[in-house]
């Protein structure tokens, strides 16, 4: 229903005379809270099988999200190098969602990593078609329909990538630092690489990336910024271009 607001003014003659104002669709719209926008964000991501189902459309409806809610709340300027507020990264989080940073238009309004190549690291940085999948250090793994956790331990300086697949589990981790350069990227060294199988054997292939390390003469073989972290929810990029979406509640997306 059409509203329409008036205002009366009372003239020094004692009549009364009203002006009509405008219709109240004329208003400017409210602007979504930040809830809002990850609630929406949540709900772009249900569905998709981690990512590897969303279409071109979803893929790029949820950068859009993203982007907004990381302009409107930047993490702290202290997340890594202060130890009480890098505590807010401790923990689980469940990974929801992972695709690349570019989807569609090159033009539109994109995530640029800053010192992408961080100096002397040697740092691969091309994009990778992240898919419903993560790659650490080379090691790609498929995260589509599987429980994924990512465990920050601040206090070791350490992070852990578990995915539960159909014969077993593959751990994937390093330890990282701060980068210099850039104030809520993690560079990370991946030491650990194992499956253990549902019968309890474990591979090791740890090894691997003490070869890669021989190779590109850096044991340092990725970074990840925190975009965007909250108590629930945490966003994150990488350095090959893929962008995250982190949950504490391994149930908050729909599949």
């Amino acid at each position: 229903m059409l509203r329409i607001f008036s205002v009366t003014i009372l003239l020094s003659t004692g009549l009364a005379f009203e002006f009509p104002l405008l219709p109240k669709f004329f208003s400017t719209p409210a602007i979504p809270s930040l809830v809002q926008k990850k609630k929406a964000l949540l709900d772009a991501v249900s569905f998709t099988n981690n990512g590897k189902d969303a279409s071109v459309e979803t893929q790029e409806k949820v950068l859009r999200i993203v982007r907004e809610i990381e302009r409107d709340a930047p993490p702290s300027q202290n997340i890594l190098s202060n130890q009480e507020e890098a505590m807010a990264l401790d923990g689980v989080w469940y990974l929801q969602y992972t695709s690349p940073s570019i989807v569609g238009d090159p033009d539109a309004d994109t995530w640029n990593p800053q010192v992408a190549d961080e100096g002397e690291l040697n740092i691969e940085t091309k994009q990778f078609n992240a898919k419903g999948s993560i790659s650490a250090g080379g090691i790609k793994v498929d995260t589509s329909n599987k429980v994924v956790k990512q465990i920050f331990d601040i206090g070791e300086s350490r992070v852990v990538n578990d995915v539960n697949l159909d014969f077993g589990q593959v751990t994937l981790g390093g330890i990282f630092r701060p980068s210099p350069n850039v104030y809520n990227r993690a560079i990370i060294s991946f030491r650990e690489a194992r499956i253990t199988l549902n019968n309890g054997f474990v591979v090791d292939i740890g090894f691997l990336f003490s070869i890669l390390a021989i190779v590109r003469g850096t044991k340092d073989n990725g970074w990840l910024e925190t975009t965007y972290l909250g108590e629930d929810m945490r966003l994150g990029r990488g350095n090959k271009g893929t962008m995250f979406v982190l949950t504490r509640d391994v149930n908050a997306v729909n599949s």
